[in-house]
């Protein structure tokens, strides 16, 4: 890094430990904090600024334009502006820079993409992969649950063993900002978590293994990555062509929930929405497979 871009470095350190420390981010959002903010400074520095007083709104202009001519969609260059709003802020209230003008740049408009998701048959396909080597019960337990609760793969990958009520079938997780919330799961899944608890981890128990939940043959926790990766396989296994994550589940227990009647204040609830608005998307996804339905089935639409 040049000395231009040291000098604009300065701040963004203390702020992405604010993050953290003080506002509760998880990991992954200060990370895409510091991606985001390293870049700018980046751009900036090859701009020829020295520190964040020359920085206008004019170069702020032109680094949306080459946000744009770089390929980057509305979605990412409004985080990106976010990123920059939100250590702006934090930085005038530190004394660390000025950067008003930033308030003055147009939040370019997000087109939402619906999620993509699984029918219930395809789901059955993924979860009725049931194997009996221990990592099978662990995968198995893993996406079962997923699917059940709807769980984020970074809520998935950091459960406790002392969190799970298998009693009332409750699951204790923490979402965005370290927010707990208790979501339920169903009894199929806790038939699965049962016997992988029972079975299957004492196999991948080493001495300095916590009390994470779901492990991998090292006696740590997963990441996320691992996860990903061996749900892969079991798409492949079940014939399913889509592109699926373990978002995917997520999104198709909403869907799924929605379709049966679920009320959307309980699917927020479950899912940890801080605003409803965000899991409104579902309505839109059910509505687009009424339309479909209609037009497949409706005897008045078959022009």
């Amino acid at each position: 890094m040049d000395e231009r871009a040291s000098v604009l470095k300065e701040g963004i350190d203390t702020f992405l430990v604010h993050l953290e420390l003080e506002r509760g981010s998880s990991k992954n959002t200060v990370a895409s904090y510091e991606n985001d903010l390293l870049a700018l400074v980046d751009f900036f520095s090859k701009h020829a600024l020295k520190n964040w007083s020359e920085v206008s709104l004019e170069i702020l202009r032109q680094w949306l334009t080459f946000l744009d001519k770089s390929g980057c969609s509305s979605a990412t260059v409004a985080r990106k502006l976010s990123a920059l709003r939100s250590f702006s802020k934090f930085a005038k209230a530190r004394n660390v820079a000025n950067l008003d003008v930033a308030k003055r740049l147009k939040r370019p408009r997000c087109m939402r993409k619906l999620p993509d998701t699984l029918t219930s048959e395809e789901v059955a396909k993924i979860l009725e992969l049931n194997g009996e080597s221990p990592l099978s019960m662990r995968n198995s337990a893993m996406f079962e649950l997923i699917y059940s609760s709807g769980l984020r793969v970074s809520e998935l990958c950091d459960i406790k063993i002392q969190a799970i009520d298998f009693e009332n079938c409750f699951l204790r997780v923490y979402g965005k900002g370290a927010k707990e919330r208790s979501v339920p799961f169903g009894s199929i899944a806790k038939s699965k978590l049962e016997r992988y608890l029972t079975v299957a981890r004492p196999k991948f128990v080493k001495s300095k293994t916590d009390s994470t939940f779901f492990i991998g043959i090292t006696g740590r926790k997963l990441s996320r990555k691992t996860v990903w990766m061996h749900l892969k396989k079991y798409i492949k296994l079940a014939g399913i062509e889509k592109s699926v994550t373990p978002h995917t589940l997520r999104h198709s227990f909403a869907t799924h929930l929605l379709e049966n009647g679920a009320d959307l204040r309980s699917i927020q609830e479950m899912l940890g929405h801080a605003d409803i608005s965000t899991t409104q998307i579902y309505t839109a996804v059910d509505k687009k497979r009424l339309m479909s339905d209609y037009r497949k089935f409706h005897q008045r639409d078959k022009f």
